[in-house]
């Protein structure tokens, strides 16, 4: 099973995966360590993602924690299959939603602490702003919800929750013990 883990640049998506149990492909690190690119986007001075190559390079993955013993994957996955009947690989990114999942987790915090976030980070104020504007509206949600259906996506509030908190969430809707939930989180007052 594919489990997307995805969400506005900020929201935790990184340090909130670092924590599960389960074999973890971080897709931003492998588009810059694999060259998964298209090329750069001036004005927004981030690299062009190949969604193709990017969905070829996590295949391979999910191939390889298929037939692993369990140990760490050193070509990008991390974690162990734990035993599980069936193989879990997460897929961690803002973009994870592009590519084929069979769960979608949308991770979400409040427009206004994700621009903070990245403002702390380094981030220009332009690139704060316009993410904290597709945080409150519900921009990757409806992404999500377009490719993947309804039944599809689950979203967790993670704005006051510990990473711990976030990732025991992730890994409840891993298991089955969450329903879907797309649509339940709103923050257009913050807009």
């Amino acid at each position: 099973m594919r489990v997307a883990v995805t969400g506005t640049p900020g929201v935790g998506k990184t340090t909130a995966t670092e924590q599960i149990e389960y074999p973890v492909v971080h897709l931003n690190d492998a588009v810059r360590t694999e060259g998964l690119t298209d090329g750069h986007d001036d004005e927004r001075d981030s690299l062009v993602v190949d969604l193709d190559a990017a969905a070829s390079y996590v295949a391979e993955r999910e191939a390889a924690v298929g037939a692993d013993d369990g140990d760490d994957d050193p070509a990008g996955a991390v974690g162990a299959d734990d035993g599980d009947e069936q193989s879990v690989l997460v897929v961690e990114s803002h973009l994870a939603h592009q590519l084929p999942a069979d769960r979608v987790v949308v991770l979400r915090c409040r427009p206004d602490v994700i621009e903070q976030r990245l403002l702390d980070r380094g981030e220009t104020e332009a690139t704060a702003a316009e993410n904290r504007e597709s945080e409150a509206l519900d921009l990757i949600v409806s992404e999500a919800v377009d490719r993947h259906g309804e039944d599809s996506v689950y979203e967790i509030d993670a704005t006051d929750a510990a990473p711990a908190e976030t990732a025991a969430s992730i890994e409840a809707v891993i298991a089955g013990e969450r329903e879907p939930s797309a649509g339940e989180v709103s923050f257009l007052q913050y807009r």
